[in-house]
Protein backbone atom coordinates (compact mmCIF):
# COMPACT_ATOMS: atom_id res chain seq x y z
CA UNK A 1 0.00 0.00 0.00
CA UNK A 2 1.00 3.78 -0.35
CA UNK A 3 1.96 6.12 2.21
CA UNK A 4 0.13 8.41 0.75
CA UNK A 5 -0.70 11.66 2.73
CA UNK A 6 -4.09 11.93 2.40
CA UNK A 7 -4.78 8.56 3.87
CA UNK A 8 -1.96 7.99 6.44
CA UNK A 9 -2.87 6.95 9.66
CA UNK A 10 0.51 7.76 11.38
CA UNK A 11 3.23 10.15 10.00
CA UNK A 12 6.54 10.04 11.59
CA UNK A 13 9.14 12.82 10.83
CA UNK A 14 12.61 12.95 11.42
CA UNK A 15 11.92 11.18 14.58
CA UNK A 16 15.05 10.99 17.25
CA UNK A 17 14.90 10.22 21.26
CA UNK A 18 17.75 9.30 23.54
CA UNK A 19 17.07 7.97 27.39
CA UNK A 20 18.61 10.25 29.58
CA UNK A 21 22.31 8.99 30.02
CA UNK A 22 22.57 6.67 27.39
CA UNK A 23 25.45 6.67 25.32
CA UNK A 24 24.03 6.95 21.91
CA UNK A 25 19.92 7.41 20.72
CA UNK A 26 18.01 4.98 20.58
CA UNK A 27 16.13 6.43 17.87
CA UNK A 28 17.77 8.63 15.38
CA UNK A 29 16.37 10.40 12.10
CA UNK A 30 13.48 7.87 11.65
CA UNK A 31 10.55 8.89 9.00
CA UNK A 32 7.90 6.36 7.41
CA UNK A 33 3.90 6.63 7.32
CA UNK A 34 1.73 4.18 7.54
CA UNK A 35 -1.71 3.84 5.22
CA UNK A 36 -5.07 3.58 6.71
CA UNK A 37 -5.72 -0.35 6.72
CA UNK A 38 -2.67 -1.25 5.72
CA UNK A 39 -1.05 -4.00 8.42
CA UNK A 40 2.85 -2.43 9.11
CA UNK A 41 5.58 -4.70 10.67
CA UNK A 42 8.49 -3.37 12.58
CA UNK A 43 10.82 -5.66 12.98
CA UNK A 44 15.07 -5.48 13.75
CA UNK A 45 17.67 -7.32 16.21
CA UNK A 46 17.23 -6.84 19.74
CA UNK A 47 17.71 -3.51 20.89
CA UNK A 48 17.24 -1.69 17.57
CA UNK A 49 14.35 0.76 18.87
CA UNK A 50 11.22 -1.23 18.07
CA UNK A 51 9.47 -1.01 21.06
CA UNK A 52 10.61 2.51 21.66
CA UNK A 53 9.31 3.39 18.70
CA UNK A 54 5.59 2.04 19.23
CA UNK A 55 5.69 4.26 22.74
CA UNK A 56 6.38 7.36 20.80
CA UNK A 57 3.88 6.66 18.29
CA UNK A 58 1.22 6.02 21.34
CA UNK A 59 2.27 9.41 23.05
CA UNK A 60 4.25 7.64 26.04
CA UNK A 61 7.42 9.22 24.77
CA UNK A 62 7.81 12.25 23.39
CA UNK A 63 10.65 12.62 20.67
CA UNK A 64 13.43 14.68 21.20
CA UNK A 65 13.20 16.20 18.03
CA UNK A 66 10.90 15.04 15.04
CA UNK A 67 7.02 14.85 14.71
CA UNK A 68 4.78 11.98 15.15
CA UNK A 69 0.95 12.49 13.79
CA UNK A 70 -1.82 10.44 13.81
CA UNK A 71 -5.20 11.28 11.85
CA UNK A 72 -3.08 14.01 10.42
CA UNK A 73 -2.71 15.61 14.13
CA UNK A 74 0.23 15.29 16.38
CA UNK A 75 -0.53 12.82 19.10
CA UNK A 76 -0.20 15.56 21.65
CA UNK A 77 -2.68 16.89 21.05
CA UNK A 78 -5.03 14.23 21.10
CA UNK A 79 -8.11 13.80 23.97
CA UNK A 80 -6.26 10.76 25.75
CA UNK A 81 -9.92 9.55 25.97
CA UNK A 82 -10.72 9.96 22.63
CA UNK A 83 -7.32 8.61 21.47
CA UNK A 84 -8.13 5.36 23.18
CA UNK A 85 -11.61 5.05 21.58
CA UNK A 86 -8.99 4.77 17.99
CA UNK A 87 -6.60 2.82 18.91
CA UNK A 88 -6.16 -0.63 20.47
CA UNK A 89 -2.97 -1.40 22.09
CA UNK A 90 -1.93 -5.16 23.15
CA UNK A 91 1.62 -5.00 24.88
CA UNK A 92 4.55 -7.65 25.42
CA UNK A 93 3.96 -7.75 28.86
CA UNK A 94 1.05 -6.14 31.89
CA UNK A 95 1.22 -7.34 34.98
CA UNK A 96 -2.05 -8.12 36.86
CA UNK A 97 -2.61 -6.34 40.11
CA UNK A 98 -6.16 -7.55 40.69
CA UNK A 99 -7.87 -11.00 40.53
CA UNK A 100 -10.00 -10.89 37.18
CA UNK A 101 -11.74 -13.37 34.98
CA UNK A 102 -10.53 -12.98 31.42
CA UNK A 103 -14.11 -11.91 30.25
CA UNK A 104 -13.74 -8.98 32.73
CA UNK A 105 -10.29 -8.78 31.62
CA UNK A 106 -11.30 -8.42 27.69
CA UNK A 107 -14.62 -6.65 28.58
CA UNK A 108 -11.93 -3.36 29.87
CA UNK A 109 -11.32 -2.68 26.27
CA UNK A 110 -14.86 -1.24 26.16
CA UNK A 111 -14.28 1.24 28.79
CA UNK A 112 -13.15 3.81 26.65
CA UNK A 113 -16.74 3.73 24.59
CA UNK A 114 -19.13 3.63 27.87
CA UNK A 115 -21.14 6.43 29.06
CA UNK A 116 -21.11 8.46 32.62
CA UNK A 117 -22.66 5.49 34.41
CA UNK A 118 -20.36 3.33 32.63
CA UNK A 119 -23.34 0.62 32.15
CA UNK A 120 -22.32 -2.05 29.05
CA UNK A 121 -24.57 -1.97 26.76
CA UNK A 122 -26.45 -5.30 24.30
CA UNK A 123 -23.55 -3.82 21.96
CA UNK A 124 -20.63 -3.99 24.28
CA UNK A 125 -21.31 -7.58 25.38
CA UNK A 126 -21.45 -8.62 21.54
CA UNK A 127 -18.14 -6.89 21.32
CA UNK A 128 -16.86 -8.66 24.28
CA UNK A 129 -17.98 -12.12 23.28
CA UNK A 130 -17.20 -11.61 19.86
CA UNK A 131 -13.17 -11.04 20.76
CA UNK A 132 -13.62 -13.91 23.17
CA UNK A 133 -14.45 -16.24 20.03
CA UNK A 134 -11.86 -14.57 17.52
CA UNK A 135 -9.10 -14.99 19.60
CA UNK A 136 -10.30 -18.44 20.89
CA UNK A 137 -10.45 -18.01 24.71
CA UNK A 138 -13.93 -18.40 24.77
CA UNK A 139 -13.58 -21.54 27.12
CA UNK A 140 -11.15 -19.54 29.39
CA UNK A 141 -13.58 -16.78 29.65
CA UNK A 142 -14.34 -17.75 33.14
CA UNK A 143 -10.74 -18.61 34.26
CA UNK A 144 -8.68 -15.80 36.33
CA UNK A 145 -6.08 -14.48 34.48
CA UNK A 146 -3.63 -15.37 37.00
CA UNK A 147 -4.17 -19.26 36.00
CA UNK A 148 -3.50 -18.95 32.01
CA UNK A 149 -0.25 -19.89 30.60
CA UNK A 150 1.52 -17.36 28.62
CA UNK A 151 0.15 -18.04 25.50
CA UNK A 152 -3.07 -17.84 26.80
CA UNK A 153 -2.71 -14.15 28.67
CA UNK A 154 -1.38 -13.21 25.38
CA UNK A 155 -4.53 -14.19 23.23
CA UNK A 156 -6.96 -12.25 25.89
CA UNK A 157 -4.78 -9.27 25.70
CA UNK A 158 -5.23 -9.48 21.90
CA UNK A 159 -9.03 -10.07 22.46
CA UNK A 160 -9.17 -7.36 25.15
CA UNK A 161 -7.64 -4.62 22.29
CA UNK A 162 -10.18 -6.33 19.83
CA UNK A 163 -13.05 -5.90 21.89
CA UNK A 164 -13.06 -2.07 21.70
CA UNK A 165 -13.74 -2.56 18.07
CA UNK A 166 -10.51 0.03 17.37
CA UNK A 167 -9.62 1.58 13.70
CA UNK A 168 -6.15 0.88 14.53
CA UNK A 169 -4.38 -2.05 16.87
CA UNK A 170 -0.55 -1.25 17.77
CA UNK A 171 1.34 -4.10 18.90
CA UNK A 172 4.54 -5.31 20.68
CA UNK A 173 5.35 -8.81 19.77
CA UNK A 174 1.68 -10.31 19.77
CA UNK A 175 2.49 -13.93 19.05
CA UNK A 176 5.41 -14.39 22.17
CA UNK A 177 4.61 -17.71 23.97
CA UNK A 178 2.32 -19.28 21.46
CA UNK A 179 2.60 -22.21 19.68
CA UNK A 180 2.50 -22.21 16.30
CA UNK A 181 -1.59 -23.07 15.94
CA UNK A 182 -2.01 -20.34 18.14
CA UNK A 183 0.63 -17.84 16.27
CA UNK A 184 -0.80 -18.17 12.76
CA UNK A 185 -4.55 -17.63 13.66
CA UNK A 186 -3.30 -14.79 14.96
CA UNK A 187 -1.39 -13.32 12.26
CA UNK A 188 -4.05 -14.49 9.87
CA UNK A 189 -6.86 -12.49 12.10
CA UNK A 190 -4.46 -9.57 11.98
CA UNK A 191 -4.78 -9.78 8.16
CA UNK A 192 -8.42 -10.28 8.12
CA UNK A 193 -8.65 -7.59 9.81
CA UNK A 194 -6.85 -5.06 7.42
CA UNK A 195 -7.95 -6.34 4.42
CA UNK A 196 -11.28 -7.46 5.47
CA UNK A 197 -12.59 -4.47 7.84
CA UNK A 198 -9.79 -1.93 6.95
CA UNK A 199 -8.45 -2.07 10.42
CA UNK A 200 -4.71 -0.32 10.30
CA UNK A 201 -2.65 -2.57 12.10
CA UNK A 202 1.16 -1.67 13.67
CA UNK A 203 2.66 -4.62 15.27
CA UNK A 204 6.67 -5.67 16.14
CA UNK A 205 7.66 -8.98 15.51
CA UNK A 206 10.85 -11.25 15.64
CA UNK A 207 9.15 -13.33 13.57
CA UNK A 208 10.34 -11.83 10.06
CA UNK A 209 9.19 -14.60 7.93
CA UNK A 210 5.48 -14.59 9.19
CA UNK A 211 5.83 -10.62 8.67
CA UNK A 212 6.86 -11.18 5.23
CA UNK A 213 4.30 -13.11 5.13
CA UNK A 214 1.53 -11.02 6.34
CA UNK A 215 2.86 -7.34 6.11
CA UNK A 216 2.11 -5.02 3.44
CA UNK A 217 5.05 -3.22 4.35
CA UNK A 218 7.96 -3.80 6.83
CA UNK A 219 10.02 -0.67 9.01
CA UNK A 220 13.43 -2.65 8.97
CA UNK A 221 15.28 -0.59 12.43
CA UNK A 222 18.70 -1.23 13.16
CA UNK A 223 20.53 0.92 15.82
CA UNK A 224 18.27 2.90 16.56
CA UNK A 225 18.10 3.95 12.40
CA UNK A 226 15.80 2.93 9.58
CA UNK A 227 17.59 0.16 7.64
CA UNK A 228 15.19 -0.60 5.28
CA UNK A 229 11.35 0.46 4.43
CA UNK A 230 9.18 -0.68 1.77
CA UNK A 231 6.82 -3.93 0.53
CA UNK A 232 8.63 -7.18 1.77
CA UNK A 233 10.39 -8.26 -1.16
CA UNK A 234 13.00 -4.95 -0.92
CA UNK A 235 13.69 -5.29 2.19
CA UNK A 236 14.58 -8.23 3.06
CA UNK A 237 17.14 -8.78 0.39
CA UNK A 238 20.07 -11.34 1.54
CA UNK A 239 22.29 -8.25 1.60
CA UNK A 240 20.63 -6.41 3.85
CA UNK A 241 19.36 -8.77 6.24
CA UNK A 242 23.14 -9.98 6.59
CA UNK A 243 24.50 -6.47 7.10
CA UNK A 244 21.16 -5.89 9.91
CA UNK A 245 21.25 -8.96 11.53
CA UNK A 246 25.44 -9.69 11.42
CA UNK A 247 24.58 -13.40 10.66
CA UNK A 248 24.56 -15.34 7.34
CA UNK A 249 21.32 -15.94 5.65
CA UNK A 250 19.79 -17.42 2.12
CA UNK A 251 16.42 -15.48 1.25
CA UNK A 252 14.07 -18.04 -0.43
CA UNK A 253 10.77 -17.38 -1.69
CA UNK A 254 7.47 -19.09 0.22
CA UNK A 255 6.28 -21.83 -1.03
CA UNK A 256 2.17 -22.12 -0.88
CA UNK A 257 -0.33 -21.08 -3.28
CA UNK A 258 -1.72 -18.96 -1.38
CA UNK A 259 -1.86 -15.59 -1.90
CA UNK A 260 1.30 -15.00 0.15
CA UNK A 261 3.21 -17.14 -2.37
CA UNK A 262 6.32 -16.31 -3.21
CA UNK A 263 7.03 -13.91 -0.16
CA UNK A 264 10.49 -13.81 0.54
CA UNK A 265 11.67 -16.23 3.45
CA UNK A 266 14.93 -15.81 5.20
CA UNK A 267 16.73 -19.22 6.43
CA UNK A 268 19.76 -18.59 8.98
CA UNK A 269 22.37 -20.53 7.71
CA UNK A 270 25.27 -21.81 9.74
CA UNK A 271 27.48 -19.67 11.63
CA UNK A 272 30.50 -21.96 10.42
CA UNK A 273 31.32 -21.61 6.79
CA UNK A 274 32.61 -25.08 6.32
CA UNK A 275 28.88 -25.98 6.83
CA UNK A 276 26.97 -23.68 4.31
Amino acid sequence: MSGDRATSVFAVRHVRFRYPGAGRPALDGVSFEVAQGALYSLIGPNGSGKSTLLRILLGSLRPDQGSVAYAGKSVTQWNRRAFARQIGVVPQSEEMTFPLTVREMVAMGRYPHLGILGRMSVEDRESVEDALRRCDVTELADRLMSQLSGGERQRALIARALAQRPSTLVLDEPTVSLDIRHEMEIFELLAELSKDDGVTVVLVTHHINLAARYADRLLLLAGGSVAAEGPPEDVLSRETVERVYEWPVMVDRHPGSGWDADAPQVIPLSGDPRQQ
